[in-house]
């Protein structure tokens, strides 16, 4: 069976272009899920697919939810379960969810598909359209800017991965939002600003393939600071592009519980890799 990939919220989980994706799993925060049938759902995860990897927003670090999904691997004492908080919004775990939904079909083993979650960010270009900056604290907010929050209509493109911008939409010159360089598809999440301007024109001047509406992550008002917006999220949606990007990097053996992995630390046990050997061991490796 394919390695479980769980998420901490229905609204997280993202129908997927191909048939053959297996559903994600998803651990609610305690007050939607008793301890112990979290804990019953969870073991029976790992007895099916014997490895899960679990995505959250890092913005729930402290939160029920993240000591619920702590509390679960502590108390089930299980080295299977990756739990990663992820500095992006909403909208960006799901689509990297799906993405590792779709690899996990893959010949990747547990290690390199939970460790490729940070690689495939950087290729996520994640933002939303703002009817407001008042209460937005995930980038620098100058000041006029938000003087032009309280003008009736305003609108502000931000862009919060894999670089951070903001600028002001409709203003003259525009000041476009900067997009990625190879081909992506877009998702947008509609909240209660009334825009096409995601679709009409981030989507064209970006050169998207395709755009597709989903439903609008619960906490993404919270996570932007306002119900006035437009969350969208850009990323790689072809299967065979994104196996690529992954199989292409070199791997190396988690010196702590062996798994293979990509990067610089274990997404299972958290143990860094290995630094290489300094150039006066090296010399003396190869004068043996």
């Amino acid at each position: 069976m394919p390695i479980a990939i769980a998420v901490t919220s229905p609204d997280l989980v993202l129908p997927s272009p191909d048939p053959q994706t297996p559903p994600a799993a998803v651990i609610p925060p305690p007050q939607a899920q008793p301890l112990e049938a979290a804990l019953a759902e969870t073991h029976r995860l790992l007895e099916q697919h014997g490895y899960l990897i679990v995505l959250y927003p890092a913005s729930d670090a402290h939160s029920e939810t993240h000591q619920r999904l702590h509390t679960i691997r502590s108390v089930l004492e299980s080295d299977r379960i990756a739990l990663l908080g992820l500095e992006l919004p909403p909208l960006a775990v799901a689509v990297l969810a799906l993405q590792l939904r779709r690899l996990s079909v893959c010949d990747f083993s547990p290690g390199v598909l939970a460790s490729a979650t940070r690689l495939l960010a950087h290729y996520v270009y994640a933002g939303a359209l703002l009817g407001s900056v008042s209460r937005l604290d995930r980038i620098p907010v100058s000041l006029a800017s938000h003087a032009t929050s309280w003008v009736p209509g305003s609108q502000f493109g931000v862009l919060l991965n894999p670089a951070r911008q903001l600028v002001k939409v409709g203003g003259t010159p525009q000041e476009p939002l900067r997009g990625p360089e190879f081909a992506t598809e877009l998702l947008l999440a509609r909240g209660r600003l009334q825009s096409d301007w995601v679709r009409a024109g981030l989507a064209p001047a970006w050169r998207v393939r395709d755009v597709r509406e989903v439903g609008l992550p619960a906490e993404s008002a919270r996570w932007w600071g306002t119900s006035r917006l437009v969350e969208f999220a850009a990323a790689i949606g072809d299967l065979s592009v994104l196996y690529q990007v992954v199989a292409s990097v070199r791997r190396d053996e988690c010196r702590w519980c062996g798994l293979q992995l990509i990067g610089d630390r274990c997404a299972f046990c958290s143990a860094p890799v290995a630094p290489p050997p300094a150039p006066s061991a090296r010399l003396a490796l190869t004068a043996r």
